[in-house]
């Protein structure tokens, strides 16, 4: 059990990217005036806010100050519409617990800002479990550069082949692959199918109540 835990955040402990992608299709949409579908917008929602913008509308397209502003309204909308849906994916609570009893470094490497990581730490009173944070600020390029992973291993100060990333997005299991660690991937947002390029998935779980974790404490 020489391993360390990275997670991502959305759609991997807490299942909201639904709410994620309603809040970008209206300010993409209502705001923006780029008139995608959300079929559109889901396929851009990886990596840093701003990365989302420069691919939709071109690099430069828009002032930092703008981007911020953006950012900003589309995360508030977001908190207001899932916090009181707020909770961890089923029986992460209980794997949080026994992965720190048995004294199993844990990190977050997320593409979120720490305004949205924040949020659900501190509602939910998890930050404890976590050695190492990675958000979009600590980062020059999110997922699927390794970036993200390679720090957070850095911080755990673990090996990044030791480690073993929680994902739920094709880009997320790419960047885990490049950083040299194996993915476990929840199958909250996407199919199966859509990550069959990639060698380092270990399994596939709906959630953490899987049995088949168990081998991950032995």
């Amino acid at each position: 059990m020489n391993h360390a835990f990275i997670f991502d955040l959305n759609g991997t402990m807490i299942n909201d990217m639904e709410y994620h992608s309603i809040a970008w299709h209206s300010i993409l949409n209502n705001d923006l005036k780029a008139g995608l579908t959300m079929a559109e917008v889901k396929s851009q929602m990886y990596g840093k806010n701003e990365e989302l913008l420069d691919r939709v509308f071109g690099k430069g397209h828009f002032t930092k100050e703008e981007v911020d502003t953006i950012s900003m309204k589309k995360e508030n909308s977001y908190q207001a519409a899932f916090k009181p849906h707020l909770r961890l994916i089923a029986g992460l609570p209980a794997f949080l617990e026994k992965a720190g009893n048995k004294g199993i470094r844990m990190a977050i490497g997320s593409a979120a800002i720490p305004f949205n990581i924040d949020f659900v730490l501190d509602n939910l009173g998890i930050r404890h479990h976590f050695k190492a944070i990675v958000s979009a600020d600590e980062v020059a390029v999110s997922k699927p550069d390794p970036e993200t992973f390679l720090l957070a291993a850095r911080l755990l100060g673990v090996s990044p082949e030791s480690c073993i990333v929680f994902e739920d997005a094709p880009k997320g299991v790419e960047a885990a692959m490049r950083a040299g660690m194996s993915c476990i991937v929840l199958t909250t947002m996407h199919e199966k199918e859509e990550f069959r390029r990639y060698p380092n998935v270990l399994q596939y779980i709906a959630d953490y109540t899987d049995r088949s974790l168990d081998k991950l404490f032995i």
